[in-house]
């Protein structure tokens, strides 16, 4: 079975007797009382338009004084905003953020506001997701110093970046299925 557009939707209830009329009168109505009172509109909000973000939007040079802080682990989503599999990670993304609010740094860096810095961390496939963390009190040596713990390119959904926060900055199992 096809199917239908909303347009021949409308041109088959059109044809229904009387229909169109209802149609008309509806539609003359609502623009009628839009034009009397626009703020009788609704507008429709995503809830990106009113929530603060768990994942912030940082610069290159933002991103730069954060890889000199190691109280906290940091994931980087390096990202561009024309790159379908980005988009696709971002609510996965934004969701482990959540998850891990005051426990892990998340932060997005658009790779074409940066390309400096995007080629000094050698981002060449997009999304690419970097793990760091502080030196542990075993790895000795300069304990200002970050250690990427894991750098992963390509689109990963909620699920395996939180398995992979916990096995790197936790201690727990690596996940067994990365998707």
């Amino acid at each position: 079975m096809k199917k239908l557009s909303i347009y021949s939707f409308l041109l088959v209830l059109s044809s229904v007797h009387g229909f169109s009329n209802v149609l008309r009168n509806a539609f003359r109505s609502n623009s009628m009382a839009v034009a009397e009172n626009p703020s009788s509109c609704l507008r429709m909000t995503s809830s990106s338009d009113t929530d603060e973000k768990a994942a912030k939007l940082v610069t290159g040079e933002e991103l730069e004084m954060m890889l000199q802080e190691w109280d906290t682990p940091l994931v980087v989503d390096a990202y561009a905003t024309w790159c379908g599999p980005c988009l696709l990670m971002a609510p996965e993304f934004e969701a482990a953020a959540k998850e891990f609010e005051g426990k892990v740094r998340f932060v997005k860096l658009d790779t074409d506001k940066d390309p400096e810095i995007s080629t000094r961390l050698n981002i060449m496939g997009l999304p690419t997701l970097l793990f760091l963390s502080g030196k542990t009190d075993e790895e000795g040596g300069d304990q200002s110093v970050g250690v990427l713990r894991d750098r992963i390119e390509g689109a990963l959904r909620k699920e395996s970046i939180v398995g992979i926060c916990n096995y790197y900055f936790f201690g727990g199992e690596m996940p067994t299925e990365i998707s």
